[in-house]
């Protein structure tokens, strides 16, 4: 007996309510419909209807068999679906996306038009969060991670730095004067972000570190403001508060336009690795190569 064709003749006589309804759904004979129910209740050892002359119902075992099979067949649909999603030349469906919320929506958000516009048939879903989550148990197809790698078997593709910059604004430089070395920047407010507790970066809120021709240096840093928002962090730099250390995606827009200006930039700053990652298995899926073919040519490394 083929279990799984005798489940969904099962299925059809269940729903049209006879096996003549459900032979002809099926395109064979009442017998044959007939020969699928006896060898399915044989299998099980239990009767699934309740037969007489006029009509059929089901047993108490019968409805719930009946939804078991719906749940069987509907994951088999789903599987030849994704087998013909892989087998398919044009990506299309939903792509599950997580990525940082500073490169989210600086620099994510603002590509993703030009993505939707090359593959109309992906619809896409993302989520922005510092939380590392699992890839299957949360069900994303791919991640964007910042901060240095744990050992996993998703395959990790390398991306551009996450890199800090020193900046403020052209009054705050007016009122307070612009420094010209690290350790000018004991004398201005300087405003800090608020990393949490679990942060390896956590240290870098009140200790400033950079490179530069002499080495290392770190700078004892202070200022009038500590907040755990960096939008909240760019605007208060923005309005002349202070100096500010933010990643570049952040501050980009107002470097170009001219509400901030980059400070010591003979100096290099931290930085952090970014990597785009995904499953082996599912970069057979054409809407997931085509992402990562995209972010690659965006921001590869």
């Amino acid at each position: 007996m083929d279990l799984f064709q005798a489940m969904s003749v099962y299925v059809k006589v269940v729903e049209t309510g006879s096996m003549t309804a459900a032979a002809q759904e099926c395109g064979m004979s009442t017998t044959m419909v007939g020969n699928h129910l006896r060898a399915l209740e044989q299998r099980l050892g239990v009767s699934l209807l309740k037969r007489t002359t006029r009509k059929q119902s089901l047993t108490e075992f019968g409805g719930q068999y009946y939804q078991r099979c719906l749940e069987v067949l509907g994951l088999v649909a789903d599987s030849e679906l994704l087998a013909e999603q892989i087998h398919s030349e044009t990506p299309k469906g939903s792509l599950r996306i997580t990525a940082p919320p500073v490169f989210g929506t600086e620099r994510l958000a603002p590509a993703l038009s030009e993505f939707s516009q090359r593959y109309p048939l992906i619809d896409l879903h993302v989520m922005l969060s510092n939380e590392r989550m699992d890839l299957v148990d949360s069900g994303f197809d791919v991640a964007i991670r910042l901060g240095e790698l744990e050992p996993s078997s998703l395959i990790a593709r390398p991306m551009q730095a996450y890199t800090l910059i020193l900046c403020a604004s052209p009054q705050y430089l007016a009122r307070r004067g612009t420094p010209s070395k690290p350790e000018d920047l004991r004398q201005h407010n300087c405003l800090a972000f608020a990393y949490p507790a679990t942060d390896n970066w956590r240290d870098t809120d009140k200790r400033w570190r950079m490179t530069g021709e002499e080495g290392e240096v770190e700078v004892a840093v202070s200022g009038s403001l500590t907040i755990n928002s960096s939008q909240g962090l760019r605007q208060a730099a923005v309005n002349g508060m202070g100096i500010i250390m933010l990643a570049d995606a952040l501050v980009q827009p107002d470097l170009e336009s001219g509400k901030l200006v980059a400070l010591l930039t003979t100096y290099q700053l931290s930085s952090r690795p970014m990597h785009l990652l995904y499953g082996q298995d599912r970069y057979r899926l054409p809407k997931l190569r085509a992402f990562v073919d995209f972010a690659m040519e965006k921001w590869a490394r």
